[in-house]
């Protein structure tokens, strides 16, 4: 299963909101929590999870090299090294279904033209008046 990359949702990202991220990202820092603090968040673990499956991949393949030996000190940074590899992949796709999830539920909207026009007005009810005679 391949799921889009972090370079692939940002620009999902600007898409969706119409500014780069890096301006988004400062934006964000100045507003409440909201949904674009937390596209941006998933977005960010999503591109540390790529970070962290590269380095361990890159580690995994230099302690793998065939013109080295392996023996039982390397096996424990071998099993080490792949069980690191293995959670960055579980943690990047889990990243990237939940942010692509999101971003598909979301979707750019016009403003409305005038207030008033958004939001029909409700007709008035009476209001009963209040008897000033004792109840019975």
């Amino acid at each position: 299963m391949t799921h889009p990359t972090s370079a692939e949702i940002a620009a999902r990202i600007e898409d969706l909101y119409g500014a780069p991220l890096g301006g988004l990202e400062a934006h964000a820092q100045d507003q409440p929590p909201g949904m674009l603090a937390a596209l941006i968040a998933s977005h960010n673990d999503l591109a540390f999870a790529e970070q962290s499956i590269s380095f361990h991949r890159d580690r995994l393949l230099r302690l793998a090299h065939p013109d080295r030996s392996i023996g039982p000190h390397e096996v424990s940074h071998l099993l080490d090294c792949t069980r690191r590899l293995a959670e960055a992949v579980a943690v990047r796709d889990a990243q990237a279904k939940t942010v692509t999830a999101v971003l598909k539920s979301l979707g750019r909207t016009s403003a409305p033209k005038s207030p008033a026009a958004s939001v029909p007005a409700l007709p008035a009810r009476p209001v009963p008046h209040a008897s000033t005679a004792p109840s019975r």
